[in-house]
Order: structure tokens, then C-alpha cells, then sequence
């Protein structure tokens, strides 16, 4: 249970940092020029909360779990990488479908985020997991 909690909390961890840098300075002004008009004054934590959680058990399942230590960086950091790009892609894809002021720029470049913030979050998990597996027993 450890040597999959410990990797899932740093998913967590790693995401919600990136994003704080990603939303809160980096891209605040991309975000705030492209879709500011639908942005809320105040974010809701309740549904932000709900996002990384589950946002991180997709991670664990689809990249960093399967095969676990055995799998290597490279193949463990692309299905990561696939995934971010999937599901952020899903996100803006529809919203670009959907809704009549969602710009193509927001869209592409938050799809690049997707990808990025979770091949780095899932980098520091598999570091964390693969020191675990080489831990001697009782560590």
C-alpha cells in the first residue's frame, strides 16, 4: 500500500504546484486574456480538489502503475505524457466544440500543459517509486 500511496501523493503534490506556478504567474495572463470573461472571481476548491484526486488516480493507473518498477522511465514518462495530452485534449477539444468564445490558442497551449505537468508530476512519482522498490526490506 505504502509503495503505491506514497508515488500517488507526490502525483498530487507535483500537479497542484505546477499548476499554482502555471495558473497563478506563468500563464495567469494567457488564461486571463483568452477566457477571462468565463473564469469565476474566485476559484471553487471543492471541484479543484475532486480534479487532482482523481486526476492523479488516472496518472497512477494509466502511467505509472502498470508493470510498477519494472517499467522504464522512457515508457513509464510517454504514457504519461499521452495521457496528459488525452485528457487535457478532451477538455479543450469539447470546450473549443461547445462553446462559442473558447480561443484555439487557449486550447493549444493547455493542451501542451496537460502533457507537460504530467510527465514532470509522474517523473518525481517514479523517482519516488523506483527508490522504494530498491529500498532494502524494512525501509
Amino acid at each position: 500500500m505504502r509503495k503505491l500511496l506514497i508515488p500517488y501523493l507526490i502525483l498530487i503534490a507535483g500537479m497542484v504546484l505546477l499548476d499554482v506556478l502555471w495558473l497563478g504567474f506563468i500563464a495567469k495572463s494567457i488564461y486571463a486574456d483568452g477566457i477571462g470573461h468565463l473564469m469565476a472571481a474566485q476559484p471553487r476548491f471543492g471541484p479543484a480538489i475532486a480534479f487532482y484526486l482523481l486526476y492523479a488516480v488516472g496518472l497512477m493507473f494509466f502511467a505509472l502503475a502498470p508493470h510498477g518498477p519494472r517499467r522504464t522511465m522512457r515508457a513509464t514518462l510517454t504514457a504519461a505524457a499521452l495521457f496528459g495530452t488525452v485528457a487535457y485534449a478532451t477538455y479543450d477539444l469539447s470546450n473549443l466544440g461547445t462553446l462559442r468564445d473558447w480561443p484555439l490558442s487557449v486550447a493549444l497551449i493547455d493542451i501542451a500543459w496537460g502533457c507537460i505537468a504530467s510527465t514532470l508530476s509522474v517523473l518525481a512519482a517514479k523517482l519516488c517509486m523506483d527508490r522504494f522498490d530498491a529500498a532494502p526490506a524494512g525501509a
